[in-house]
């Protein structure tokens, strides 16, 4: 799989390098205490997937410049920020295998980290005058907020709906990849039109990525070290689960939903819900609507001339599906 993302990073490298340097940059204060936490968050980075869908986006329109290197700033303060909060409100002290900020620096500092992240992305663009970035992150920072209450709302009363779900992973998920894509044309200039079409391309990539995470919750040899059943431990209702609850008999979703509600602990209830899940389709469903989204990305990235940019953007498309983490 790293092939794969090597193959998909080949025509943005150098820029990745000096992204680096420059997202590191956007970080510092006169803080010490905040400059060891956020030298702590760039040793411990992800795969940068989204700075890499600012850049290929901007490529498939123009030039990648200084604009559009402030913009995959932003984005990643906006994503490395909702990370520390999430893992605050997760109570989570692993990320990536290493120590959660909040298992190394405790929850309030950790919040006020993630505070200052959040500032520093909007402080990028006033200070730069993009104020057409500032529209896409700030509604961003608020779809995200939104999406994350939408789920604690419903969570509570397991009525989560597919429409309801689909809300949800968009405005937590979706959104963020969507303005990757958004500020990477809006970076060369791109007018309303240009700038919605990216955004939409974002939104249906993001849709299957986040489908695919759920998907990771039934698999017996998934590699990213989550738990098989993880989810219904944690009582999240999934498109495979939302599906097969949808589709049952009274019967088998009374039973069911119990699992969910009183017997999420029980390992040998938790792995007949998964069987129960896989046999009655909610897999192969949840894999459709997965691959709808990708299609829909794909017709839209069909419109644009060929170039590497593009060629890269459909290997993302495919690797967003296929990876194996």
């Amino acid at each position: 799989m790293s092939n794969i993302v090597e193959e998909i990073k080949k025509p943005i490298n150098e820029e990745m390098k000096l992204f680096e340097q420059k997202f590191y940059e956007s970080m510092q204060s006169r803080v010490p205490l905040l400059d060891k936490v956020t030298r702590f968050i760039v040793t411990t980075k992800g795969k940068q997937m989204r700075p890499m869908f600012v850049f290929l986006t901007a490529q498939l329109v123009g030039n990648v410049n200084e604009k559009t290197f402030r913009g995959a700033s932003m984005i990643e303060l906006i994503h490395t920020a909702t990370l520390v909060h999430d893992d605050v409100v997760d109570e989570s002290f692993k990320r990536r295998n290493f120590f959660s900020i909040n298992a190394l620096w405790k929850n309030k500092i950790a919040v006020l980290v993630g505070d200052y992240l959040l500032s520093k992305s909007v402080l990028l663009s006033t200070d730069n005058k993009d104020f057409d970035l500032l529209a896409v992150i700030s509604r961003t920072i608020r779809e995200m907020s939104e999406g994350e209450l939408l789920q604690l709302e419903k969570a509570r009363k397991l009525d989560i709906t597919e429409d309801v779900y689909y809300e949800i992973i968009r405005q937590k998920t979706a959104t963020l990849i969507a303005a990757c894509c958004e500020v990477g044309v809006l970076s060369n200039g791109a007018d309303e039109v240009l700038a919605k079409k990216m955004q939409d391309f974002g939104t249906y990539t993001g849709m299957a990525f986040q489908i695919k995470d759920d998907l990771f919750d039934y698999l017996s040899k998934n590699i990213i070290g989550k738990p098989v059943g993880i989810d219904i431990k944690e009582q999240k209702m999934t498109l495979p689960l939302i599906h097969t609850l949808k589709t049952a008999n009274e019967a088998d979703r009374k039973y069911y939903f119990n699992t969910i509600k009183r017997y999420n602990n029980d390992q040998k209830r938790v792995k007949e819900l998964i069987e129960f899940v896989k046999k009655s389709g909610g897999l192969d469903y949840a894999i459709g609507v997965m691959k709808d989204f990708q299609q829909k990305a794909k017709d839209i990235l069909a419109e644009f001339p060929d170039s590497d940019a593009k060629h890269s953007l459909n290997l993302m498309l495919d690797y967003v599906i296929e990876r194996k983490f």
